[in-house]
Parts: C-alpha cells; structure tokens; sequence
C-alpha cells in the first residue's frame, strides 16, 4: 500500500507533476485490488476530496492511462475497471459475484504464428467464469 508521500514522490522522479485531485484518484487505484469503476472510485473519494467530479476522475484515468501508470480493464461489457497493477498479469472475472481476480500469466508462451508479421503494442488475457467461492455455495 503506497502513501500518498510515496506516490507523489514516484512521479516527480520521472518529471510528472499530478493535482491534489490526481494524486488522489492514483493513490486510491494504488490501494484498492477489487478494479474499481469511475462510479466505485467517485464514491469512495467524494466525501474526502468534495470538489471531485466523475469528469475529473475520467481525465485523471485517461491521463494516467497515457502514463502507462493504471491499466483499463474492458473485462465489463459495460463499463471499464482500473487496475494500478502495471505488471504482467491476467484478470478472471467470476460472472456470478462479478470480482475481478488477478493471475500470473507467461505472455511469451501466448505467441502465435499468423501473428510473425503484426507488430504487437499490447496484450491482454481476460477469463470469465465463476470462482471457487460462488461454485461451493
């Protein structure tokens, strides 16, 4: 869990200077492992930052989107989650609870021949099921 200090500090290393307002949407992300919506972080953050508005928290997104600082996880048809996890990972999403899970994945081994001449800028691995926890109940 990182501090707001810490975050801020992360960033002004690599010259990227973020609002109060930011900072705050990007600590939230930071500390949160449920993926959150616009509408779940707009929530948990209006009553400590009141001059927040769910417009500013799609700009901060989309801005540290560009910063490769968040990921946007279109695992929803409709609408998007975000996941301050920048490393490579899969996400499972239980169709029955809708909690998205995390997993370790080898992208490497995801390879495929009719794809030797595309150049790849991204990939991303999403799984849809149910999760141990609802299949017991």
């Amino acid at each position: 869990m990182k501090t707001l200090n810490e975050l801020s500090n992360e960033l002004k290393k690599n010259n990227i200077r973020l609002t109060h307002q930011r900072l705050k949407v990007l600590e939230y992300l930071s500390n949160s492992k449920n993926h959150p919506t616009v509408e779940q972080i707009y929530n948990a953050l209006k009553k400590e930052v009141p001059s927040l508005s769910k417009t500013t928290i799609y700009n901060t997104l989309k801005y540290l989107a560009e910063l490769s600082l968040i990921q946007v996880l279109a695992i929803d048809e409709n609408e998007a989650h975000f996941d301050a996890a920048t490393e490579t990972h899969g996400h499972f999403k239980c169709s029955t609870c809708d909690k998205i899970y995390d997993f370790d994945i080898d992208m490497d081994s995801c390879e495929t021949e009719e794809l030797d001449n595309f150049e790849i800028n991204e990939k991303l691995v999403y799984f849809k099921g149910i999760c141990p926890r609802c299949l017991s109940k």
